[in-house]
């Protein structure tokens, strides 16, 4: 019975739901199971993975971050016009609009930060707050105006595929190496999970808990701005609505994907079978001819299905 025991199930339970999924789909749909078919599936699910990767960081230590949506419009409005401003085209200076955006996004986060624990603020008012202020900030940028990249360079993200599968989806899978670096192999990474585990106990042996939540705000935003510059890569296009829907897609595929909501559980290879999740039962509804709306109600009975199996009801007196 030790191997069907509660933590295993946590443990395993959203990569089971992945496959059984996958074999659902192929059942009911042949075609489901195209390499074509799963590149689709990967360019759709790449921004979103990165967003929802950089949200795992700040959920890991038991915040939530909600300022994705208008993040990611900002770092994308902004990447769009100094790429233009810069030449418009890779070639010339307009790559230095790629490290900028991210900068964007790592001073949007460190607000975050600090205004949630400086001001004493809880995390998702805060980034909340902040997510309304980047959307209506992108809006004043670009007067509701969409604003094209039509460089076939920076266009080859999308345009160039490498084994059948988009240059962006081998973007993506390096910065998830990259945060699986940092959330395994650095000092900031084992801090997260201190952090999750108990803030009393973190405060107790000496650690600067409001400078690592500041940090973890910071580094989701670097995310966000990947997320953006893929959301980006992928339409050719930056608007106010590049961020749209960002944050019910990130948010329930960490939650999917094993990541507990209180902290201190779950990490990054978490997320990915999380966001896959998502993005195959999109996919798949799609492909067998379901509706949307019933999409959207299989994701939420699946979000809470996620929590009931990640939550130990003996050990809290009380739900937040």
């Amino acid at each position: 019975m030790g191997f069907l025991s509660r933590d295993t199930l946590v443990k395993w339970a959203p990569l089971l739901v992945l496959l059984v999924l996958i074999a659902f789909f192929a059942v009911m749909e042949p075609r489901f199971l195209s390499i074509r078919n799963f590149a689709r599936i990967l360019i759709a699910a790449t921004p979103a993975l990165m967003i929802a990767v950089g949200v795992t960081f700040i959920i890991i230590m038991g915040s939530i971050d909600l300022s994705m949506e208008g993040t990611v419009s900002v770092c994308a409005v902004i990447f769009a016009f100094c790429f233009i401003w810069l030449g418009g085209t890779l070639a010339s200076w307009a790559w230095l609009a790629l490290p900028f955006a991210l900068l964007v996004g790592a001073v949007l986060g460190f607000v975050n930060g600090l205004i949630h624990v400086k001001l004493k603020i809880p995390s998702f008012m805060a980034s909340l707050a902040m997510g309304f202020v980047g959307t209506g900030l992108a809006m004043v940028m670009t007067g509701g105006d969409r604003i094209r990249i039509e460089d076939e360079a920076f266009r080859a993200l999308l345009t160039v595929r490498w084994f059948n599968f988009p240059i962006m989806v081998y973007v993506a899978g390096l910065f998830l190496l990259i945060a699986w670096f940092i959330q395994t192999r650095t000092t900031l990474g084992r801090n997260f999970y201190a952090v999750g585990g108990g803030e009393a106990l973190a405060h107790g042996s000496g650690l600067n808990v409001d400078r690592v939540r500041i940090m973890g705000f910071t580094l989701a935003g670097v995310f966000f701005a990947v997320g953006a510059l893929l959301a980006v890569g992928r339409i050719g296009i930056a608007e106010t609505a590049t961020g749209n829907n960002f944050m019910f897609l990130s948010i329930t595929a960490v939650v999917v994907g094993g990541t507990a909501l209180w902290g201190g559980i779950g990490g990054v290879w978490n997320t990915l079978v999380g966001v896959l999740i998502v993005f195959v039962i999109g996919n798949g509804m799609v492909v067998i001819g379901l509706p949307g709306y019933i999409q959207d109600g299989v994701l939420g009975l699946l979000v809470i299905l996620a929590v009931i199996l990640s939550t130990d009801r003996k050990s809290i007196s009380f739900v937040k």
